[in-house]
Protein backbone atom coordinates (compact mmCIF):
# COMPACT_ATOMS: atom_id res chain seq x y z
CA UNK A 1 0.00 0.00 0.00
CA UNK A 2 1.42 3.83 -0.72
CA UNK A 3 0.34 6.85 0.92
CA UNK A 4 -0.79 5.49 4.90
CA UNK A 5 -2.38 6.83 7.69
CA UNK A 6 -2.39 5.08 11.48
CA UNK A 7 -5.67 4.62 12.86
CA UNK A 8 -5.59 4.72 16.81
CA UNK A 9 -8.30 4.32 19.86
CA UNK A 10 -7.48 5.91 22.78
CA UNK A 11 -3.40 5.91 22.19
CA UNK A 12 -3.61 2.28 21.17
CA UNK A 13 -2.90 1.33 17.21
CA UNK A 14 -6.13 -0.04 15.90
CA UNK A 15 -4.26 -0.67 12.34
CA UNK A 16 -3.25 1.33 8.77
CA UNK A 17 -5.47 2.41 5.81
CA UNK A 18 -3.62 2.81 2.85
CA UNK A 19 -4.66 3.78 -1.50
CA UNK A 20 -4.12 1.71 -3.35
CA UNK A 21 -3.72 3.72 -6.84
CA UNK A 22 -4.49 1.27 -9.36
CA UNK A 23 -8.64 1.00 -8.05
CA UNK A 24 -8.44 3.85 -6.38
CA UNK A 25 -9.80 2.44 -3.08
CA UNK A 26 -8.47 2.54 0.61
CA UNK A 27 -7.59 -1.09 2.17
CA UNK A 28 -6.85 -1.24 5.88
CA UNK A 29 -4.90 -4.14 7.77
CA UNK A 30 -5.15 -4.51 11.64
CA UNK A 31 -2.41 -3.65 13.82
CA UNK A 32 -0.81 -6.99 14.89
CA UNK A 33 -1.18 -6.36 18.90
CA UNK A 34 -4.57 -4.68 17.97
CA UNK A 35 -5.85 -8.47 16.74
CA UNK A 36 -4.58 -9.49 20.35
CA UNK A 37 -6.21 -7.41 22.62
CA UNK A 38 -8.65 -5.23 20.64
CA UNK A 39 -12.49 -5.68 18.74
CA UNK A 40 -13.96 -5.37 15.69
CA UNK A 41 -13.92 -1.40 14.67
CA UNK A 42 -17.05 -2.74 11.96
CA UNK A 43 -18.01 -6.30 13.09
CA UNK A 44 -19.09 -7.64 8.83
CA UNK A 45 -16.77 -5.64 6.62
CA UNK A 46 -13.94 -5.85 8.80
CA UNK A 47 -13.46 -8.68 11.50
CA UNK A 48 -11.00 -9.05 13.75
CA UNK A 49 -8.39 -10.93 11.68
CA UNK A 50 -5.42 -10.73 9.89
CA UNK A 51 -5.02 -9.92 6.40
CA UNK A 52 -5.77 -7.13 3.97
CA UNK A 53 -8.85 -5.60 3.63
CA UNK A 54 -10.22 -3.44 0.64
CA UNK A 55 -13.75 -2.06 -0.12
CA UNK A 56 -15.80 -3.93 -2.04
CA UNK A 57 -17.56 -1.02 -4.33
CA UNK A 58 -16.97 2.88 -4.07
CA UNK A 59 -19.85 3.65 -1.56
CA UNK A 60 -18.02 5.79 0.29
CA UNK A 61 -15.19 7.09 -2.35
CA UNK A 62 -13.16 3.94 -1.69
CA UNK A 63 -12.92 3.97 1.97
CA UNK A 64 -14.84 1.29 4.57
CA UNK A 65 -17.84 3.30 5.61
CA UNK A 66 -16.53 3.30 9.14
CA UNK A 67 -13.66 5.75 8.56
CA UNK A 68 -15.85 7.44 6.16
CA UNK A 69 -17.79 8.01 9.41
CA UNK A 70 -15.01 10.01 10.64
CA UNK A 71 -15.89 12.34 7.75
CA UNK A 72 -17.90 15.44 7.38
CA UNK A 73 -21.14 15.54 5.65
CA UNK A 74 -22.27 18.27 3.47
CA UNK A 75 -22.40 20.75 6.42
CA UNK A 76 -18.48 20.09 7.24
CA UNK A 77 -17.51 19.45 4.18
CA UNK A 78 -18.32 22.91 2.78
CA UNK A 79 -16.29 24.43 5.89
CA UNK A 80 -13.39 22.09 4.44
CA UNK A 81 -13.69 23.21 1.15
CA UNK A 82 -13.69 26.95 2.16
CA UNK A 83 -11.04 26.91 4.11
CA UNK A 84 -8.78 24.74 1.93
CA UNK A 85 -9.99 27.91 -0.75
CA UNK A 86 -8.26 30.37 1.98
CA UNK A 87 -5.03 27.96 2.47
CA UNK A 88 -4.75 28.12 -1.22
CA UNK A 89 -4.63 24.10 -1.57
CA UNK A 90 -6.98 22.91 -4.28
CA UNK A 91 -5.96 18.96 -4.50
CA UNK A 92 -6.11 16.37 -1.90
CA UNK A 93 -7.30 12.96 -1.63
CA UNK A 94 -9.11 10.66 0.94
CA UNK A 95 -6.28 10.29 3.21
CA UNK A 96 -5.72 14.01 3.79
CA UNK A 97 -9.05 14.53 5.27
CA UNK A 98 -8.74 12.36 7.21
CA UNK A 99 -5.22 13.88 8.63
CA UNK A 100 -7.57 17.09 8.98
CA UNK A 101 -10.01 15.37 10.98
CA UNK A 102 -6.69 14.17 13.35
CA UNK A 103 -7.97 13.84 16.59
CA UNK A 104 -11.33 15.81 16.00
CA UNK A 105 -13.88 13.16 14.67
CA UNK A 106 -16.74 11.80 16.00
CA UNK A 107 -16.31 8.89 17.79
CA UNK A 108 -12.91 7.73 18.68
CA UNK A 109 -11.55 7.06 15.36
CA UNK A 110 -8.02 9.12 15.40
CA UNK A 111 -5.36 9.58 12.54
CA UNK A 112 -2.00 9.75 12.81
CA UNK A 113 -0.25 12.07 11.46
CA UNK A 114 -3.12 14.38 11.84
CA UNK A 115 -3.32 18.44 11.91
CA UNK A 116 -3.46 19.86 15.16
CA UNK A 117 -7.21 19.80 16.86
CA UNK A 118 -8.17 21.42 20.09
CA UNK A 119 -11.26 21.35 21.88
CA UNK A 120 -12.98 24.48 21.48
CA UNK A 121 -14.52 26.65 24.11
CA UNK A 122 -17.62 28.17 24.53
CA UNK A 123 -18.26 31.15 21.54
CA UNK A 124 -20.98 33.81 20.64
CA UNK A 125 -23.68 31.68 19.69
CA UNK A 126 -25.76 34.62 17.79
CA UNK A 127 -21.84 35.52 16.30
CA UNK A 128 -21.68 32.09 14.99
CA UNK A 129 -24.93 32.32 13.82
CA UNK A 130 -24.27 35.43 11.52
CA UNK A 131 -21.29 33.76 9.70
CA UNK A 132 -23.40 30.75 9.48
CA UNK A 133 -26.30 33.17 6.96
CA UNK A 134 -23.07 34.87 5.60
CA UNK A 135 -21.39 31.11 4.77
CA UNK A 136 -24.75 30.10 3.37
CA UNK A 137 -25.62 33.27 1.63
CA UNK A 138 -21.85 32.60 -1.02
CA UNK A 139 -20.84 35.67 0.90
CA UNK A 140 -17.22 36.62 0.55
CA UNK A 141 -16.25 37.96 4.03
CA UNK A 142 -16.63 35.08 6.40
CA UNK A 143 -14.91 33.79 8.96
CA UNK A 144 -14.04 30.74 7.93
CA UNK A 145 -11.41 30.23 10.95
CA UNK A 146 -14.43 30.64 13.11
CA UNK A 147 -16.43 28.40 11.54
CA UNK A 148 -13.94 25.35 10.41
CA UNK A 149 -12.68 25.61 14.38
CA UNK A 150 -15.78 24.76 15.46
CA UNK A 151 -17.61 22.32 13.15
CA UNK A 152 -15.35 21.51 9.99
CA UNK A 153 -15.38 17.94 11.70
CA UNK A 154 -19.02 17.30 12.31
CA UNK A 155 -21.35 15.47 10.98
CA UNK A 156 -25.11 16.31 9.44
CA UNK A 157 -26.41 18.27 7.35
CA UNK A 158 -27.18 21.11 9.51
CA UNK A 159 -25.08 23.32 10.33
CA UNK A 160 -23.59 23.01 14.01
CA UNK A 161 -20.28 23.62 16.75
CA UNK A 162 -18.43 21.43 18.84
CA UNK A 163 -17.86 23.16 21.87
CA UNK A 164 -16.63 22.13 25.24
CA UNK A 165 -18.85 23.68 28.24
CA UNK A 166 -17.58 23.74 31.92
CA UNK A 167 -15.38 20.48 31.29
CA UNK A 168 -18.13 18.78 28.65
CA UNK A 169 -18.44 18.55 25.52
CA UNK A 170 -21.82 19.91 23.13
CA UNK A 171 -23.01 19.88 19.97
CA UNK A 172 -24.97 23.01 19.29
CA UNK A 173 -27.11 23.63 16.22
CA UNK A 174 -27.60 26.72 14.17
CA UNK A 175 -30.42 27.65 11.92
CA UNK A 176 -30.00 27.05 8.08
CA UNK A 177 -32.46 28.16 5.68
CA UNK A 178 -33.65 25.17 4.83
CA UNK A 179 -35.21 24.33 8.40
CA UNK A 180 -38.37 25.25 9.62
CA UNK A 181 -38.28 28.73 11.29
CA UNK A 182 -37.26 28.39 15.39
CA UNK A 183 -35.43 24.81 14.18
CA UNK A 184 -33.68 25.12 17.47
CA UNK A 185 -36.85 25.46 19.75
CA UNK A 186 -38.19 22.64 17.96
CA UNK A 187 -35.64 20.05 18.39
CA UNK A 188 -35.60 20.90 22.31
CA UNK A 189 -39.34 19.95 22.88
CA UNK A 190 -39.04 17.07 20.54
CA UNK A 191 -36.12 16.04 22.94
CA UNK A 192 -37.95 16.63 25.80
CA UNK A 193 -41.33 14.41 24.65
CA UNK A 194 -38.75 11.93 23.70
CA UNK A 195 -37.40 11.74 26.97
CA UNK A 196 -41.37 11.58 28.28
CA UNK A 197 -41.77 8.74 26.30
CA UNK A 198 -38.77 6.98 27.65
CA UNK A 199 -36.53 6.99 24.37
CA UNK A 200 -33.09 7.02 25.66
CA UNK A 201 -31.26 10.37 24.44
CA UNK A 202 -28.72 12.56 26.15
CA UNK A 203 -28.98 15.71 28.27
CA UNK A 204 -29.91 18.60 25.97
CA UNK A 205 -30.30 22.63 26.34
CA UNK A 206 -31.73 25.33 24.84
CA UNK A 207 -28.96 27.73 24.66
CA UNK A 208 -29.73 31.38 24.71
CA UNK A 209 -30.32 33.64 21.90
CA UNK A 210 -30.77 37.50 21.10
CA UNK A 211 -32.07 37.07 17.52
CA UNK A 212 -34.31 33.64 17.82
CA UNK A 213 -36.09 31.73 20.32
CA UNK A 214 -32.78 29.58 21.14
CA UNK A 215 -30.16 27.19 19.67
CA UNK A 216 -30.04 23.75 20.50
CA UNK A 217 -27.75 21.83 22.30
CA UNK A 218 -27.75 18.14 23.07
CA UNK A 219 -24.19 16.15 25.01
CA UNK A 220 -21.94 14.47 23.36
CA UNK A 221 -22.55 10.74 23.72
CA UNK A 222 -19.10 9.68 21.98
CA UNK A 223 -17.39 11.66 24.91
CA UNK A 224 -17.19 10.07 28.69
CA UNK A 225 -14.96 11.93 30.94
CA UNK A 226 -11.63 11.95 29.60
CA UNK A 227 -12.03 8.52 27.22
CA UNK A 228 -13.88 8.74 23.51
CA UNK A 229 -16.20 6.09 22.85
CA UNK A 230 -16.27 3.87 19.71
CA UNK A 231 -19.54 4.36 17.32
CA UNK A 232 -20.64 3.30 14.19
CA UNK A 233 -23.45 4.27 11.94
CA UNK A 234 -25.77 1.92 10.71
CA UNK A 235 -24.81 2.91 7.16
CA UNK A 236 -21.31 2.15 7.77
CA UNK A 237 -22.18 -0.88 9.35
CA UNK A 238 -23.95 -2.33 6.20
CA UNK A 239 -21.76 -0.56 3.53
CA UNK A 240 -25.06 1.75 2.20
CA UNK A 241 -25.17 4.78 0.91
CA UNK A 242 -27.62 6.50 3.42
CA UNK A 243 -28.55 9.70 0.56
CA UNK A 244 -30.81 6.71 -0.58
CA UNK A 245 -33.58 4.96 0.80
CA UNK A 246 -32.53 1.30 1.08
CA UNK A 247 -34.01 -0.09 4.16
CA UNK A 248 -36.67 -0.89 5.86
CA UNK A 249 -37.12 -1.09 10.27
CA UNK A 250 -37.04 -4.48 10.16
CA UNK A 251 -33.35 -4.69 8.58
CA UNK A 252 -32.50 -2.25 11.57
CA UNK A 253 -34.12 -4.50 14.14
CA UNK A 254 -32.48 -7.36 12.48
CA UNK A 255 -28.83 -5.47 12.45
CA UNK A 256 -29.62 -4.72 16.34
CA UNK A 257 -30.51 -8.36 17.38
CA UNK A 258 -27.27 -9.48 16.19
CA UNK A 259 -25.10 -6.38 17.15
CA UNK A 260 -26.42 -6.16 20.93
CA UNK A 261 -26.99 -10.31 21.24
CA UNK A 262 -30.83 -9.85 21.24
CA UNK A 263 -30.63 -6.75 24.17
CA UNK A 264 -34.45 -6.63 24.71
CA UNK A 265 -33.58 -2.98 25.91
CA UNK A 266 -32.46 -1.77 23.09
CA UNK A 267 -34.72 -3.37 20.84
CA UNK A 268 -37.27 -1.73 22.78
CA UNK A 269 -36.01 1.43 22.65
CA UNK A 270 -35.36 1.02 19.00
CA UNK A 271 -39.24 0.09 18.50
CA UNK A 272 -39.82 3.61 20.46
CA UNK A 273 -37.73 5.77 18.51
CA UNK A 274 -39.55 3.91 15.01
CA UNK A 275 -43.09 5.10 16.96
CA UNK A 276 -41.82 8.19 17.55
CA UNK A 277 -40.21 9.08 14.06
CA UNK A 278 -43.90 7.94 12.16
CA UNK A 279 -45.99 10.12 14.64
CA UNK A 280 -43.54 13.43 14.97
CA UNK A 281 -43.07 13.60 10.95
CA UNK A 282 -39.16 12.84 11.28
CA UNK A 283 -38.69 11.46 7.61
CA UNK A 284 -35.36 12.12 7.47
CA UNK A 285 -34.47 9.06 9.51
CA UNK A 286 -32.13 7.32 7.07
CA UNK A 287 -28.95 4.79 7.97
CA UNK A 288 -26.97 7.70 9.81
CA UNK A 289 -29.32 8.60 12.05
CA UNK A 290 -28.82 5.11 13.93
CA UNK A 291 -25.62 4.22 15.61
CA UNK A 292 -24.41 1.47 17.96
CA UNK A 293 -21.59 2.16 20.46
CA UNK A 294 -18.97 -0.74 21.93
CA UNK A 295 -19.17 -1.12 25.68
CA UNK A 296 -16.08 -2.00 26.40
CA UNK A 297 -17.29 -3.17 29.62
CA UNK A 298 -19.46 -6.07 28.46
CA UNK A 299 -17.07 -6.52 25.37
CA UNK A 300 -20.18 -5.98 22.51
CA UNK A 301 -21.96 -3.46 20.82
CA UNK A 302 -25.10 -1.26 21.90
CA UNK A 303 -27.80 0.66 20.08
CA UNK A 304 -26.53 4.64 20.70
CA UNK A 305 -28.62 7.30 22.32
CA UNK A 306 -30.85 8.88 20.08
CA UNK A 307 -29.72 12.51 18.24
CA UNK A 308 -31.54 14.07 15.47
CA UNK A 309 -35.32 13.35 16.75
CA UNK A 310 -36.74 16.99 15.16
CA UNK A 311 -39.09 17.58 12.85
CA UNK A 312 -38.18 16.69 8.97
CA UNK A 313 -39.09 16.36 5.55
CA UNK A 314 -37.91 14.56 2.59
CA UNK A 315 -38.16 15.96 -1.09
CA UNK A 316 -40.21 12.66 -1.85
CA UNK A 317 -42.33 13.16 1.18
CA UNK A 318 -41.90 9.44 2.40
CA UNK A 319 -39.72 8.03 5.65
CA UNK A 320 -36.20 7.17 4.32
CA UNK A 321 -36.31 3.88 6.40
CA UNK A 322 -39.61 2.31 5.64
CA UNK A 323 -42.09 0.75 8.17
CA UNK A 324 -43.28 -3.09 7.05
CA UNK A 325 -42.14 -1.41 3.87
CA UNK A 326 -44.10 1.50 3.38
CA UNK A 327 -42.59 5.25 3.24
CA UNK A 328 -46.09 6.94 4.26
CA UNK A 329 -49.72 6.47 5.56
CA UNK A 330 -48.08 3.92 7.91
CA UNK A 331 -50.51 2.76 10.63
CA UNK A 332 -50.11 1.47 14.53
CA UNK A 333 -50.84 -1.65 12.82
CA UNK A 334 -47.75 -1.43 10.30
CA UNK A 335 -45.33 -0.60 13.81
CA UNK A 336 -46.46 -3.57 15.93
CA UNK A 337 -45.65 -5.77 12.51
CA UNK A 338 -42.73 -4.42 12.79
CA UNK A 339 -42.28 -4.92 16.46
CA UNK A 340 -43.73 -8.34 16.78
CA UNK A 341 -41.43 -9.24 13.49
CA UNK A 342 -38.54 -8.41 15.12
CA UNK A 343 -39.47 -10.43 18.79
CA UNK A 344 -41.18 -7.47 21.17
CA UNK A 345 -44.36 -9.12 22.81
CA UNK A 346 -47.77 -7.69 20.64
CA UNK A 347 -49.22 -6.57 23.91
CA UNK A 348 -45.87 -4.42 24.39
CA UNK A 349 -46.17 -2.89 20.64
CA UNK A 350 -49.90 -1.61 20.62
CA UNK A 351 -49.63 0.26 24.06
CA UNK A 352 -46.31 2.00 23.43
CA UNK A 353 -47.47 3.01 20.09
CA UNK A 354 -50.82 3.82 21.09
CA UNK A 355 -48.90 6.42 24.08
CA UNK A 356 -46.33 7.73 21.55
CA UNK A 357 -49.45 8.77 18.94
CA UNK A 358 -50.86 10.47 22.00
CA UNK A 359 -47.91 12.29 23.97
CA UNK A 360 -46.75 13.48 20.33
CA UNK A 361 -50.23 14.59 19.39
CA UNK A 362 -50.85 16.27 22.33
CA UNK A 363 -47.02 17.53 23.28
CA UNK A 364 -46.12 18.80 19.30
CA UNK A 365 -49.36 19.00 17.31
CA UNK A 366 -48.23 22.79 16.40
CA UNK A 367 -45.64 21.39 14.59
CA UNK A 368 -47.04 18.55 12.12
CA UNK A 369 -50.72 19.82 11.80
Amino acid sequence: MENRIDVYYNNQLVGTIGLINEIKKYAFQYDSNWLKNGFSISPFSLPLKEGLFIPSDMTFKGFFGVFADSLPDSWGNLLFERYLRKKGIKEYDGLFRLACVGKGGMGALEYIPNKEYKVNKIVDFDEFQNEVNNILSNEDNINIDLLYGYGGSSGGARPKALINIDGEEWIIKFQSRYDIENSGLCEYEYSLVCKEIGINIPTTKLFESKISKGYFGIKRFDREKNKKIHVITAAALLEADFNTPCADYLDLFKLTRILTIDDKKDLEDLYLRMCFNVFAHNLDDHLKNFSYVYDETIKKYRLSPAYDMTYSNTYYGEHTTSVNHKGKNITIDDLVIVGTKSGLKKEFCIKKAENIKEVVNNRLGKYIK
